[in-house]
């Protein structure tokens, strides 16, 4: 026991020393193993399998070693710890008093976490791209929304955070509050194929994709696919992702026309029209994310790295469970009937100009939407 003037520290509080008679997993999260759907709720996982499964793969990484001082929080609550902070976006200090546990130990355990389920899963749930993941989700956009030689749709959100010691207007977004960026690259099923994360919040999206590791391996002097023919006609046209305003319109990247240019003319409608509804898939799936980790949808108290560990590990726990648990694609038919929470906030429009080499990209386009 140690003194300090006149306040006493201790090295575990009373209220933490009885973590094992009173604490929540101790009590409640065993109870929950026999209720599934409160399971669920509570865990965010379809299953208690899907649990288990996930912490089987996390045990190497995130165990620690007993000593003669302290025996360690163990891995199962080490993860429900930082699946329940994932899951309700409460305070680091509720989940201490909740957990009985220190506030610190909350963070130190939320950060090694995140770092640790990103590391393990990773590379088998969100791998670099290949050819044959680009010619997959190609397959599906152009069966399933008729958007042929699309291979993903990109969008970039703002993620809500407090402000950052001595960052002064970096952070800060044209929303007026600060932020990190999340943008992603998404495929049919609602699974994440690339993300980049951390970018100030006052950047746009096309200067952050331009900047991203991903323009510079896979865009830049280079193709995604080869060029090909859109169906019924002969003249190949490059494969593209398709995004909204906040992109610049570019031979590999279609974005609508403006809605003054459209209402004007019924062929730039109909083309808006179809790009527009390809593209929700990625704002579905940000909502989607938002709906089960709702970390995001309240500003992030911690520092910017264990934010981007945070965004990280749930893009990857997003796709680890749409894997898992089925990947129901939404039709064109019942499109109206899922409207994405607007918990990330997206960026605004972009009026770079763009070369005449991706105009006449898009006119392909809507020639094509418009025999």
């Amino acid at each position: 026991m140690l003194y300090h003037g006149h306040r006493k520290r201790v090295w575990v509080h009373d209220i933490n020393q009885k973590r094992k008679d009173l604490g929540e997993y101790h009590r409640l999260c065993r109870e929950l193993a026999s209720h599934e759907i409160r399971f669920f709720t509570y865990f965010r996982t379809r299953s208690q399998d899907l649990f288990e499964e996930l912490h089987e793969l996390l045990i190497p990484k995130i165990s620690k070693c007993t000593t003669n001082w302290r025996t360690p929080i163990s891995t199962r609550e080490r993860l429900v710890i930082c699946l329940r902070y994932l899951g309700t976006g409460d305070s680091h200090q509720t989940i201490a008093f909740s957990f009985r546990v220190g506030r610190s130990t909350v963070g130190g355990i939320v950060k090694e976490v995140c770092t640790e389920i990103w590391n393990t899963l990773q590379p088998e749930y969100m791998p670099s791209p290949t050819e044959e993941t680009w010619k997959q989700s190609e397959k599906g956009y152009r069966e399933t929304w008729n958007f042929p030689n699309c291979v993903g749709s990109i969008d970039g959100k703002h993620v809500s955070i407090k402000c950052p010691k001595n960052s002064g207007s970096e952070y800060f977004c044209y929303k007026k509050f600060f932020s990190v960026v999340l943008l992603a690259i998404v495929d049919l099923c609602y699974k994440f194929t690339v993300i980049d994360v951390g970018s100030y919040g006052r950047h746009s999206d096309s200067g952050i994709f331009e900047n991203s590791i991903f323009y510079r391996q896979y865009i830049h002097g280079k193709s995604l696919l080869p060029d090909k023919p859109l169906p019924g006609t002969e003249e190949p046209v490059p494969h593209v992702l398709i995004g909204d305003e906040g992109f610049a319109l570019k031979t590999y990247l279609m974005r609508p026309f403006p809605r003054a240019l459209a209402t004007q003319d019924e062929r730039k409608t109909n083309f808006n029209k179809r790009l527009c509804r390809a593209r929700r898939v990625v704002e579905n799936t940000f909502g989607i994310l938002a709906q089960k980790w709702r970390i995001f949808l309240r500003p992030i108290d911690c520092d910017v790295d264990t934010t981007i560990d945070i965004i990280k590990a749930a893009c990857c726990l997003h796709n680890y469970l749409r894997t898992k648990q089925g990947t129901a694609i939404l039709t064109p038919e019942s499109e109206d009937e899922n409207v994405p929470m607007r918990a990330l906030i997206t960026h605004r429009p972009t009026n770079r100009r763009s070369t005449t080499a991706a105009f006449e990209t898009r006119e392909q386009f809507v020639s094509y939407f418009n025999q």
